[in-house]
Formats: structure tokens, C-alpha cells, sequence
């Protein structure tokens, strides 16, 4: 496995943690605390496939790719065999696998909030976790966000149902009762 660093223009393509922190030192607007190098290591070492984004200040990032790629050349291509692959869990097939029951559900958006003792707004990280009837995680993640929009304020920002942010699984069938 290897990394692929980025600050603005500026990038390479490094094979362990020790080798993109010092990429990332060498970078004159870039300053390291103890605490984002164990960050960087941490991340590097976990089997987490997602992208790392580290904020520097206001609009200004860098970012750690995990890749198979072994050259800049070939990490360019883009092709999807230099991505490792995602937890399967929570693919579309799972997500779109027809499976009446009970889904419990749990979703992590974006709420807005008034700030008490003024007249401004902010987005607030909210988890919601439900139990609801549904015949795949799909139609689970189309309940859940339908209503929340009843709910919440129009402008809050609900991840998409293929994201990190939306997780299901499967309780049980349902029993339909008849009179």
C-alpha cells in the first residue's frame, strides 16, 4: 500500500507514514503538531480506504489518498484497481437488496440550529438512530431522511445514502397480522 500526499500543487507519492510527514515538514507553510503526526500515523495504519483531509486554517488542506498504485503515473490513471476496496457492508448491493423487515438505521447530518441569545444559525452534528419497516436499506435510508425533512430546518444536510455517514442493518422479518 502507498500514499498519495497533496498540499495545493504540491504532492508525491510516499510508502509509510514516516516518509509523508516529512514531505509534509518539508513544505514551508506547513506546520506539524505531535498531535497530527500521530493522526497521520493512525490513519496510515488503519484499514480505513476513505481519504484523509487535514485542516491547516480556514479553506486550507492537505490530503492522504491510500492507493495501490507504485508510481505517480500509474496513481494518475485513476483506475479503480489503485483504490482498496470499500467495506462491502454497505455497497449498493447491500443497499438496494430486497429484504422486507425490520432496518434499524442510523444516520450522522448536518441540523440547523439557532444559537441561543442571537439570531444566527449553525450546523450542528446530530446522530439519528431508528427502527423502521422496509424492504431494503435503500427504502430505510428514503424514510429516514423523509422524515427528518418534516422535522428538522429546510437548510440541513443529509449525506447520501451510499456515504460513511449512513448505516443499516437488517433486524428481522415482519409478521403481518390478519383480523
Amino acid at each position: 500500500m502507498n500514499f498519495y500526499v497533496r498540499y495545493f500543487n504540491q504532492e508525491t507519492l510516499v510508502k509509510n507514514a514516516d516518509e509523508a510527514i516529512r514531505f509534509l515538514k518539508s513544505i514551508p507553510e506547513i506546520e506539524l503538531d505531535d498531535e497530527t503526526e500521530d493522526d497521520i500515523r493512525a490513519y496510515i495504519a488503519s484499514p480505513n480506504a476513505y481519504p484523509k483531509r487535514y485542516k491547516l486554517r480556514p479553506k486550507i488542506y492537505f490530503i492522504i489518498i491510500k492507493t495501490k498504485a507504485e508510481t505517480m503515473e500509474e496513481f494518475k490513471e485513476n483506475k479503480p484497481s489503485n483504490v482498496p476496496p470499500v467495506n462491502p457492508q454497505y455497497g449498493v448491493s447491500m443497499l438496494l437488496q430486497h429484504r422486507e423487515g425490520w432496518y434499524e438505521g442510523t444516520m450522522n447530518f448536518k441540523r440547523v440550529e439557532m444559537i441561543p441569545g442571537t439570531n444566527k444559525f449553525r450546523y450542528a452534528d446530530t446522530r439519528f438512530v431508528v427502527c423502521c419497516k422496509a424492504t431494503c436499506g435503500q427504502e430505510c435510508y428514503d424514510r429516514i431522511v423523509d422524515h427528518l425533512k418534516e422535522r428538522v430546518d429546510s437548510r440541513s444536510q443529509f449525506p447520501a445514502a451510499k456515504g460513511k455517514n449512513f448505516k443499516f442493518r437488517y433486524l428481522g422479518m415482519w409478521k403481518d397480522i390478519e383480523n
